[in-house]
């Protein structure tokens, strides 16, 4: 295992965008936990949403006095496979899950729960990457509850899947989710919470001119100055880049010129990455109106989401989805399926639309009605800003995590 390289984080930044209310809760949290340790456990330092939350939380964490640290786990492609595949399993795919994977998931987690050194309060593994370290964990640090923090859509299992992470997951002491939905899955008690993006960093600070320049032209030839339709998402088949052609294709009968940017990280634990990529720039490879773009720095993102007249988020399955909020807290509005956490940041009809994941025309549409109608986007815009400071900014989360933590210690607040 290995511990990534961190940037520090200093909780009074976050005053301007949240408010010095939110700001004394998170506080007072953190002077609860007093002296106690965190370890957080992934699969992956860059490249998905859960690197990216624990790189903002974890030196947030230790600002606050809260002495924590993050643990990537170190595997090979044949593990990622496998988790791949139980992943998918669990938001409903049906492909086998055989002895051998088994045996190959248990053997890289163990390794890797073997390799935990240091005295720890509390341990969270993210995800089912490595849940399987559960029992060496516990061996090693017999007192320190575990919780599982999962961000995966768990609607609709493969009922094999769900069997064999309920083997460990019904044996930690908390698990969270990010939905309600997802509660009760598995026999365990369960908290929701829901994810948060960090207004700081880089992907979603407010830039300056030149920094828009930049990357303006590093973004050549997509051009600004034609309506420009958006989708940020891993390479993943569940996030459906081929269902947004479709909606950017049924949009652009009804609006020329426009544009469609289809941009995503490739994950370090996700082998199918490359070839959704390739695949998707395979089918819009005859179409000069279609970017596909991949590992753009966090700026360009930004950019993207900020000068978009519309982003989609066109998934067919969704843990959470926090590129919404991204585009909402940029006053961006979104046209988003109807599965996860996206109705959970789209109010239809007030900061964009939701359709269902199948209906690729009605998406279409929808895009067609922000594209039509200035004022609407503008309103929108404003709207989903405020949502996403409401109730999706970073120091929301790190307070609810804290009442988890709390809870699980027996600490009183």
């Amino acid at each position: 295992m290995h511990a990534p390289s961190l940037s520090d984080r200093s909780v009074e930044a976050y005053a301007d965008a949240i408010g010095a209310e939110q700001l004394d809760r998170l506080r007072s949290r953190a002077e609860a936990l007093g002296d106690g340790r965190i370890l957080h456990v992934n699969s992956t330092a860059t490249g998905g949403g859960v690197a990216e939350l624990l790189r903002s939380i974890v030196p947030l964490c230790n600002d606050l006095g809260v002495d924590t640290d993050w643990l990537v786990l170190d595997a090979d492609d044949e593990f990622f496979a496998v988790t791949k595949s139980i992943h998918n399993g669990l938001q409903g795919d049906d492909a086998p899950l055989t002895d051998a994977m088994k045996a190959t998931y248990r053997s890289v987690t163990e390794r890797n729960a073997a390799e935990v050194d240091g005295e720890y309060d509390l341990v969270v593994l993210h995800d089912p990457q490595p849940l399987g370290m559960l029992d060496g964990v516990r061996e090693r640090l017999p007192d320190a509850p575990i919780v599982w923090r999962c961000h995966i859509d768990l609607t609709d299992p493969s009922p094999d899947h769900l069997a064999f992470v309920a083997e460990y997951a019904s044996r930690v002491d908390r698990a969270i989710v990010s939905r309600s939905d997802y509660a009760g899955v598995i026999d365990v008690p369960t908290r929701v919470v829901y994810p948060s993006i960090d207004p700081l960093t880089e992907k979603n600070r407010a830039l300056d001119e030149t920094t828009v320049s930049s990357e303006r032209d590093r973004l050549y030839p997509l051009s600004f100055d034609e309506p420009l339709v958006v989708q940020i998402s891993r390479f993943d088949p569940w996030k459906d880049q081929f269902g947004t052609l479709a909606a950017f294709r049924r949009a652009r009968e009804e609006v020329p010129g426009l544009q469609l940017a289809l941009a995503g990280a490739m994950a370090g634990d996700d082998p199918e990455g490359l070839e959704v990529y390739e695949r998707v720039a395979k089918d819009a490879a005859s179409e000069p109106d279609v970017h596909v773009l991949t590992d753009l720095p966090d700026a360009a993102v930004n950019v993207l989401q900020r000068r978009a007249d519309v982003v989609v988020q066109k998934s067919l399955r969704e843990g959470f989805g926090l590129v919404v909020a991204e585009a909402l807290w940029k006053r961006t509005p979104v046209v988003g399926s109807t599965v996860g956490g996206i109705p959970l940041q789209i109010e239809d009809g007030r900061n964009g639309y939701l359709v269902e994941p199948d209906d690729a025309q009605a998406a279409g549409a929808r895009v067609v009605d922000l594209l039509e109608d200035d004022d609407r986007r503008r309103a929108f815009g404003a709207n989903g800003h405020e949502r996403v400071r409401d109730r999706f900014l970073l120091p929301r989360q790190l307070t609810e995590l804290f009442d988890v933590f709390l809870d699980v210690l027996d600490i009183e607040r």
